[in-house]
């Protein structure tokens, strides 16, 4: 299992991952009633093809996920995304 931070930007016009030292994800869903959480992970774990929960920061911007992933796998499929 592997940690890692994102800095997440919800209420966007559409979904996109900015990588950098710490991912910069920009979400749809309006920080409402966890909807922009769901959408965090629901939308990782499928571009990842794993598991992704949140460990900390449920109510932050910058958020403590964790995945089944090892962290060079991680950062592997993160550097692909375009």
């Amino acid at each position: 299992m592997t940690e890692f931070y994102v800095k997440v930007n919800p209420g966007s016009e559409e979904f996109k991952i900015e990588n950098g030292l710490m991912p910069e994800i920009y979400l749809i869903s309006e920080p409402e009633n966890g909807r922009a959480n769901s959408e965090l992970t629901e939308k990782l774990s499928q571009i990842l093809d794993s598991r992704v929960g949140i460990v900390s920061g449920a109510k932050s911007r910058r958020k403590k996920l964790v995945t089944d992933l090892t962290e060079k796998e991680l950062e592997k499929r993160l550097s692909s995304i375009q």
